[in-house]
């Protein structure tokens, strides 16, 4: 079920109505209705997957059980490593069978030995990446004791598979979710009508801003062969902010829904592309990958407590498994390694954490040195996106070198095979999301208000019925969201 359809909003406001006016009473009981609208949510995209959902969050919560309860370090450690094998197992297989295959296949046929692999059209299950990490990360943190495994299985199942972040997160923690499930919750009037003003934006982004954005950026990139670099540059400035738009919309949604039912979420989106250095846009762009890969797997590795050797190889190691978990294609693995590259220079000369706190809160405008520093980020990132847009290497690298060529300074010749009126109509709405989100870039999205704006509900709901009008008027056709398929 995709949160821009009817069918969710027909959906959300029976769950609201049941889960505050049926069941609020009853902690049980609202937690179980939680649980299966959860697995009907989930099961109106393919309900044969259900089953796969289902074993993983059972095959975790046993393993937690079992993990806790063993008597030595070697049966708590057998037990880890099976429910981590069998996740990655099925991960592995849905994600990556093919891709594997393939590329031994041509190793092979390079080395003159001839196969007939066996590929299959294998069907990856929406979310699966998400409802994995969020097992793993419970399974490690009761292995490691920074909790205590569940005892509860509804409660436990409903933090696996909690419908707002099911398919495309945020990845949560079982340290901040699990207890919002299990104690009681009230209605907060407050809360609530953010979540509303976050669902809003998250549309906006999406229907808006990501939908239309991809209709300019698929014709660009599904004819790149055809194009001069200004229009290619072009291309991979409209798919930046589709991706954004798609992504930190679904985000918003998911947090403004869950809001909506009492339950804070993981913040995923901080305005990344506001930030002033590569290092500083990791710590604002899908915060939830970020920080589990940091936790799980570069400290782990000694983070940057070694030398410098170890640095370089552990901030290459989060990376490269960042851009293949996107994945299964080489395009992902450079995307991967070109931010590693980016985030060196900033590593080495301690630099990494020199932006943490918003930009320019005393004024409106930035300084010239943060407009510059801002300017150099964003294009850094737009170059790195063309290789996770890219259909393969060899499109990602022809269209990199065309942007670098003397055709950058032609016409972009993409615009006179379209509306103008329409093209500039759009790049006024991007311009529109960025204004919002700089004028909020301290609070958590855009439509969040400041306390005086509060006060001024007149004012507040002309800003609401501007945004329901350009969704109305500029909604591009339903789409998927991009995460959905990783």
């Amino acid at each position: 079920m995709l949160f821009n359809s009817l069918e969710f909003a027909l959906f959300l406001p029976l769950v609201f109505i049941l889960y505050w006016f049926v069941f609020q009473k009853n902690l049980r009981a609202q937690n179980l209705m939680l649980l299966l609208v959860s697995y009907v949510f989930y099961a109106w995209w393919d309900w044969r997957f259900l089953f796969l959902l289902a074993f993983s969050t059972f095959l975790d919560y046993f393993s937690g059980l079992k993990i806790e309860q063993a008597n030595t370090p070697s049966k708590s450690k057998f037990w880890l490593i099976l429910s981590i094998g069998i996740n990655l197992g099925f991960l592995g297989f849905f994600k990556y069978y093919n891709f594997f295959v393939t590329e031994l296949t041509n190793a092979l046929t390079h080395a003159g030995v001839q196969i007939h692999p066996w590929t299959l059209k294998v069907i990856l299950p929406v979310g699966i990446s998400f409802y994995t990490f969020h097992g793993l990360s419970y399974i490690i943190d009761v292995y490691k004791k920074r909790i205590t495994a569940e005892r509860n299985f509804v409660e436990y199942a409903v933090f696996v598979s909690y419908f707002p972040l099911l398919v495309a997160g945020p990845i949560e923690r079982a340290t901040h979710l699990l207890p919002q499930v299990k104690k009681p919750r009230s209605f907060n009037y407050d809360k609530a009508a953010d979540g509303m003003r976050q669902i809003l934006w998250g549309l906006f982004k999406k229907v808006v801003i990501a939908d239309n954005c991809a209709t300019y950026a698929n014709e660009i990139f599904n004819a790149s062969g055809e194009h001069n670099g200004s229009s290619l540059l072009l291309g991979a400035l409209f798919f930046t902010f589709q991706i954004y738009g798609d992504f930190s919309g679904y985000s918003d949604i998911a947090l403004g829904t869950s809001r909506l039912l009492g339950i804070e979420l993981l913040r995923n989106f901080a305005f990344p592309y506001f930030s002033r250095d590569i290092a500083e846009f990791w710590r604002r762009w899908h915060i939830s990958l970020s920080t589990w890969f940091r936790d799980y797997l570069y400290f782990p590795l000694g983070g940057s407590q070694g030398g410098t050797l170890m640095k370089v190889r552990n901030t290459f190691a989060i990376f490269l498994v960042s851009g293949f978990w996107h994945g299964a294609n080489w395009t992902f693995l450079a995307w991967g390694l070109l931010n590693a590259i980016y985030f060196i220079p900033l590593l080495l000369l301690n630099k990494n954490r020199n932006n943490l706190e918003v930009i320019s809160t005393q004024s409106f405008f930035p300084s010239i040195k943060e407009f510059f520093q801002i300017l150099i980020t964003f294009f850094m990132t737009v170059i790195a996106w063309i290789f996770f847009r890219a259909t393969n290497m060899e499109q990602a690298i022809d269209i990199i070198g065309k942007i670098f060529s003397k055709s950058l300074l032609q016409v972009p010749d993409y615009l006179g095979k379209n509306d103008m009126i329409y093209f500039v109509i759009h790049l006024g709405l991007i311009g529109f999301l960025l204004l919002v989100e700089w004028m909020h870039r301290d609070k958590q999205f855009g439509l969040q208000f400041n306390p005086t704006m509060m006060q001024k509900p007149a004012r507040r709901w002309m800003i609401y019925t501007f945004v329901m009008v350009l969704i109305l008027l500029f909604g591009g056709k339903q789409s998927n969201f991009i995460y959905f398929q990783f």
